[in-house]
């Protein structure tokens, strides 16, 4: 799939905020700091126009930026940064449980990790509640230009394992920096919005 226009839409907190229409949304998931905004600029070419931080829990709305005028990227708040109030984490998670459980655009979602470390705790709950809830989902595994082909290998095996990925789910090495793993995700976001307009326009 290629990119040729992206445009920032709204900010959101609840469904009302939520842009109108029908329109298929890939959702991008993950702790705080691991990289969501980076990975969407890289995915449309764009510098800057998901904000990054050096500070975790920078992104506190649920974002929607349209790709190609045919579909949305969803950038959602991270979890799991711990100094962000107890009441305020708590009021992330019902707003991106809200969209996740509500939202009937949404196709798929990109879970993303970082692969220095093994999946947190929140990784695996997240990941379960994806695939308990049915939801089409992939992993990134984010900042791979980081670890040598062989560490990185490693740590490839060990979130297939701790996340028991089955042999038919995707497990992508991403790179903001490098590019790497850009067409794979493009190739399945793609899977999840192309052949959903096409449904769309055939009824």
């Amino acid at each position: 799939m290629k990119i040729t226009s992206t445009e920032f839409v709204t900010s959101a907190v609840k469904p009302l905020n939520y842009p109108v229409g029908e329109l298929p949304e890939v959702a991008l998931a993950g702790r705080s700091n691991v990289g969501k905004s980076s990975l969407l600029n890289k995915l449309i070419n764009r510098k800057r126009l998901a904000r990054t931080s050096n500070t975790p829990g920078r992104t506190r709305l649920i974002n929607f930026f349209l790709v190609n005028d045919s579909f949305h990227l969803v950038d959602l708040p991270g979890y799991g940064y711990a100094r962000v109030p107890l009441g305020e984490r708590d009021s992330w998670r019902k707003m991106v449980e809200s969209y996740l459980l509500t939202r009937p655009n949404l196709k798929g979602v990109l879970l993303l990790v970082d692969s220095r470390h093994p999946p947190t705790e929140m990784d695996l709950q997240m990941y379960g509640w994806l695939k308990f809830r049915g939801l089409p989902a992939a992993v990134a595994a984010t900042k791979a230009d980081k670890l040598s082909r062989s560490r990185l290998l490693q740590s490839l095996k060990v979130i297939r394992s701790e996340l028991q990925l089955s042999e038919g789910d995707v497990l992508i090495p991403f790179s903001a920096e490098t590019g790497q793993g850009r067409e794979a995700l493009l190739e399945v976001i793609g899977s999840w919005t192309i052949s959903t307009n096409i449904e769309d326009n055939s009824n």
